[in-house]
């Protein structure tokens, strides 16, 4: 992601956290009323040893007793109320968020190159819920209650505070040492998590691909060496994490105990009672517990952190659209205006100058060798890919003066790479549209020749397609997605090699479909390598090398290039065409 320039604004994720601020007023409140709660056992035993022992007063015992019995069961609600305070806040804050998590995850790979699987963005989000929902927040909250009870052991006696004090810089020196030897191993650990992942996902897709050709096994090499990369920075992470909070726990043990040897010998010496002998040692264990309760929870505290600020980073990319003004049906006219075209990522221009422009009624084939450009220049013209340079109009409006919920109703894709969406294929044709019409669906398939074929499954329209498209044929596929890219009558309608998966029947589907476009003053645009996909075109523009080299009528330019006696490559694909390839 350093390749997008970052936005300044204030963040979807840091505003969301800041909406709950009243929440977290309330739980620093009820945090300083269980502090004040628990010393209820230091008093208790203070009381206990100073007051009903020496007196012999059973009544006195008992008063303490009910007491103390009371104030723990308060304390006890009020850690209850906070705990499920922090889960709630959790909740809310992925609530509040996901959505627009969901939009930056799903615009990313258009802005540049992504790594791992492209899920860890829901990864980070379900960190940062995990940990808010965790004992590791409590901690932060009662951190700023040290000194209150180090100030009630300088009350005790000075050396008992002194050891209280003590004992709370070596726990804070631990804390540091944590950060520091934590943040590494855990960045590491995420990032082969994330590598890891991809891998899977990828064997998922391509699993028939390695069944035929018999390259499983080396896939399973390389995930288990990912995997134990994976696993060791776990481990390292986990082994260091493990070794602090041990440390730590024996080190406020052996406080607790240093302290009441301490006590002991005030008590020797007749400078302290035994309830502040007993009560001390007990201080000192509530006055450590966060710092060891943080330390116990360091790790979780760093993934977090650093899916925050992953997190962070995502969303000051995006801005959330706003568009006060919902422009007019584009009806007359496309234009491109000197566009160059870079990949995601990539500084590298595939696209360069491309200049041109239709009218309603227009049908352009776009033809030329691979890698010459065309199916980056289809991405650009239906806003898929920000131009690096130039500008895409429709009807003299760019791009990005709509809204992509609403450009979208004006365009129609078809990519080169086919995907359904896992659902039925009435509702992969209507663009998931929960609104969407029975007439305007069984419209989009008539034009798309493909209403008898879905006809004619056991389901009909309501025939789930599996994620992907699995369900179908590639021919199948193809046919439903030119449905889709029909639905609603767009005015602009994009088709990236429609007829390669197709058979006879689908191809002649095909040319009325695009006829039909063309026929309600719509604008078809096809990238084709096959010549049966131009039938029903006028015009036509031949890429190579990023450039548009011409740009006509379908006839004279066709013409013009075979009579060439020396013909570029781009133009040579054009010469030969008949029954093979354009």
């Amino acid at each position: 992601m350093t390749d997008v320039p970052q936005e300044s604004p204030r963040t979807t994720l840091a505003a969301a956290l800041l909406s709950f601020r009243s929440a977290f007023a309330g739980i620093g409140l009820v945090s300083a009323i269980i502090n004040i709660l628990a010393l209820t056992g230091s008093f208790f035993m203070l009381q206990v040893y100073d007051r009903a022992v020496p007196s012999s007063s059973v009544p006195t015992l008992v008063g303490l007793g009910m007491l103390a019995t009371f104030l723990y069961a308060f304390q006890g609600i009020l850690e209850l109320i906070r705990s499920r305070l922090l889960v709630r806040i959790g909740v809310a804050l992925d609530l509040r968020t996901s959505g627009s998590v969901y939009i930056a995850m799903m615009r990313l790979p258009l802005h540049t190159k992504l790594s791992g699987d492209g899920l860890q963005s829901f990864r980070d989000l379900d960190q940062v819920r995990s940990f808010l929902s965790s004992a590791g927040p409590t901690a932060l909250f009662d951190l700023p209650w040290m000194p209150f009870y180090i100030a009630i052991c300088f009350l005790f006696h000075f050396w008992i505070g002194v050891t209280a004090l003590l004992g709370a810089v070596i726990l804070f020196g631990l804390t540091l040492l944590a950060e520091l030897l934590t943040k590494r191993p855990t960045h590491l650990a995420s990032g082969h998590a994330a590598t890891r992942s991809a891998l899977a996902e990828s064997t998922r897709r391509n699993v028939d691909v390695l069944q035929a050709m018999g390259f499983g096994d080396r896939f399973a090499e390389r995930w288990s060496q990912i995997n134990a990369d994976y696993l060791h920075a776990h481990a390292k992470a986990s082994d260091v994490a493990g070794t602090l909070g041990t440390t730590s726990k024996i080190l406020r043990m052996m406080l607790q105990s240093g302290m009441l040897a301490i006590g002991a010998y005030l008590v020797i010496q007749k400078e302290a009672t035994g309830g502040i002998m007993i009560a001390s040692s007990i201080m000192m264990g509530r006055a450590l517990a966060p710092v060891e309760l943080a330390i116990g929870h360091w790790k979780g505290f760093v993934f977090a952190r650093q899916s925050w600020s992953r997190l962070t980073q995502l969303l000051s990319i995006f801005k959330e659209e706003q568009t006060t003004l919902v422009l007019p049906q584009p009806n007359a006219s496309i234009s491109v205006q000197g566009v160059s075209i870079s990949p995601p990522g990539d500084r590298k221009l595939v696209v360069r100058d491309a200049t041109f422009a239709l009218s309603a009624g227009d049908g352009l084939g776009i033809i030329g060798p691979s890698a010459s450009g065309k199916s980056s220049l289809a991405r650009a013209l239906v806003g898929i890919w920000l131009p690096a340079a130039g500008t895409v109009r429709l009807d003299g409006a760019s791009l990005d003066q709509w809204s992509s919920g609403d450009l979208g109703k004006h365009i129609g894709y078809l990519p080169q790479d086919v995907q359904l969406f896992s659902g039925t294929i009435a509702e992969n044709i209507a663009r998931f549209d929960p609104q969407a019409s029975g007439p305007a669906i069984l419209d989009a398939a008539t034009q798309a020749g493909v209403h008898d074929m879905i006809v004619h499954l056991a389901n009909g329209y309501d025939t789930e397609v599996g994620e992907g498209g699995s369900a179908l044929s590639a021919g199948q596929r193809q046919r439903v997605a030119l449905a889709r890219a029909l639905y609603g009558n767009p005015f602009l309608v994009v088709l990236d090699e429609p007829n390669s998966n197709l058979d006879a029947e689908g191809e002649a589907a095909l040319t009325k479909a695009i006829q039909a476009v063309r026929s309600r003053q719509g604008i078809a645009i096809v990238i084709a390598h096959r010549p049966s996909a131009l039938a029903s075109l006028d015009l036509v523009a031949v890429m190579a090398s990023g450039r548009i080299q011409a740009f006509g009528p379908k006839s004279e330019i066709l013409n013009k290039t075979t009579r060439q006696p020396q013909q570029p490559a781009a133009l040579k694909v054009v010469a030969g065409a008949g029954e093979g390839d354009l």
